[in-house]
Parts: structure tokens; C-alpha cells; sequence
């Protein structure tokens, strides 16, 4: 047993330390008051500060939660980085950290454990947490930058950072151009917030044990209903890790990078 922690924690140790050694994700603080949002930026490749570019803002899940200004960028941080796609599509790309004792969403279990209503509860009568709050802020002060593209800001996220994109588009409805959530979850009566139109790709494996499908089921149906723009996409036999499809769709990037706001 002590073999299997020691290997597991080395192959943790590995991958940090091959995400740190990657100079191109620039180390950033968002300060307001005496509360501090720790995040990594990828810039556009050849930057040009006389022009205006996209921002993609990922959220991270849960197990990637903590002050360290690193976790965050274990999944998803290799398909923006990649130089094909960051030639094909020149942006900022934003992974914030969020504190360890907080989430991006307001969730709770659902305690009737009733799956076809979704396996989790998304109150939308609490305020928003501390680094969802910072989030939030940054997300402003980007689109108030000259050298960022307002009609095109887009977020997605995976597990815990997929409610909170779903939060989040509630909480800013006609911020974004487009959304990412994988294998979230949301509240479906706050989809009327801001889905007319939207665009909304979700993913989800239909095996996943810990964020039940249902969540996502429930989500693409109020945002049908709502006159979305939603794509689902939903993985068979596939567990909790299903943003490891998402992330190898081929047309992820080019879907997204094609939506810009009204």
C-alpha cells in the first residue's frame, strides 16, 4: 500500500513539476482588499499590444483547489498550450485557483436522491462565494482591458469548475460568448437568465460516479427548452474523467472560438 501512495504521489510530484517548468503560464495575483485570487495566463503567441484578442476562462475542479498557483493547471492547460491551436487561435487563456475551503458553485447533495431530478441541488438565493466573487471581478477587468475582445469571452470548466460555469452565466447572463461546462451541473430555472440563443457545449460521461449524468441531462433539456444553442455530448462507459474526451473533440476549439456576443 505505502508502494502504490509513494508511486501515485510521484506521479503527482512529476506532473507539477513538468506544469511548472512551463514559463509560457505566467504566475498572476488578482488583489482586492484582503482577499486574493491566485491565477495563471497563457498570452497569444506573437503578442501584439495594439491588438484585441478572445479570453478563455477555465475553471478547475475541486481536487485542483488551493494557494499553491499550480493545481489548476493539471487538466485542460496542454490543449491551450499546444502551439497548433494557440497559432490557430491566438487569445488569453485564464485558470484561476480557487481557495481550498471554497467552491466556484452554491451546491448541495439532493437530498431526495431522486437521479432523474439530478443528483445535486444549485440554490440561487445564497451569494456568491469568495473566489467565485473574485472571479468574477477579474472577469470585468479583463473585459474592460483595451487589449481584450469583450464580445468574445468565453468559460468552461470540469466537475466542481463546470457548476461553476453554470453559475456563473447565471450570475453575468450577456457576459459570455459561449460556454464549456464538463461534467457540472446548474440549476434549470436559471437557464431563462440567459440561454435565448446562447451557445452551450456539454459534456458528460454517463458512467461518472461522482457528478451524476442526470445533472447534465437536466441542464441540456431547460436550456433546449430556452432556446439555447446547445450541443451535448455525452460519453458511454465513461467515468468522472470525461473532460479528457472533451478535451480531444477536434472541433471544441474551432466552436468555440467562432462565437462572439451580439
Amino acid at each position: 500500500m505505502k508502494k502504490i501512495f509513494f508511486l501515485l504521489n510521484l506521479s503527482l510530484t512529476l506532473s507539477l513539476f513538468s506544469v511548472a517548468q512551463n514559463s509560457a503560464w505566467e504566475k498572476k495575483l488578482f488583489i482586492k482588499g484582503n482577499d486574493t485570487l491566485r491565477y495563471r495566463i497563457l498570452y497569444p503567441l506573437n503578442y501584439d499590444a495594439s491588438k484585441k484578442y478572445p479570453v478563455v476562462f477555465f475553471l478547475h475542479g475541486s481536487g485542483e483547489r488551493g494557494n499553491d498557483n499550480e493545481l489548476q493547471l493539471v487538466h485542460g492547460s496542454r490543449l491551450f498550450e499546444d502551439s497548433g491551436n494557440r497559432q490557430k487561435f491566438p487569445s488569453f487563456i485564464i485558470f484561476p485557483q480557487c481557495s481550498k475551503d471554497d467552491s466556484w458553485s452554491r451546491m448541495k447533495r439532493n437530498p431526495s436522491n431522486n437521479d432523474s431530478l439530478g443528483g445535486m441541488l444549485f440554490p440561487t438565493d445564497q451569494p456568491i462565494g469568495k473566489s467565485a466573487g473574485l472571479a468574477v471581478q477579474l472577469l470585468d477587468s479583463l473585459a474592460n482591458s483595451k487589449n481584450v475582445n469583450s464580445k468574445r469571452i468565453y468559460i468552461g470548466g470540469l466537475s466542481m469548475g463546470g457548476m461553476g460555469t453554470f453559475e456563473l452565466l447565471w450570475r453575468k447572463p450577456g457576459f459570455f460568448a459561449a460556454a464549456f461546462p464538463i461534467c457540472g451541473g446548474g440549476n434549470p430555472e436559471s437557464v431563462k437568465l440567459y440561454a435565448k440563443k446562447f451557445p452551450v457545449w456539454i459534456f458528460h460521461g454517463d458512467k461518472d460516479p461522482a457528478v451524476p449524468v442526470s445533472n447534465s441531462r437536466l441542464m441540456n433539456n431547460a436550456l433546449k427548452k430556452a432556446g439555447a444553442k446547445v450541443k451535448y455530448t455525452e460519453y458511454p462507459g465513461v467515468g468522472h474523467n470525461s473532460w479528457d474526451n472533451a478535451f480531444a473533440e477536434p472541433d471544441l476549439l474551432p466552436w468555440l472560438f467562432k462565437q462572439k456576443r451580439k
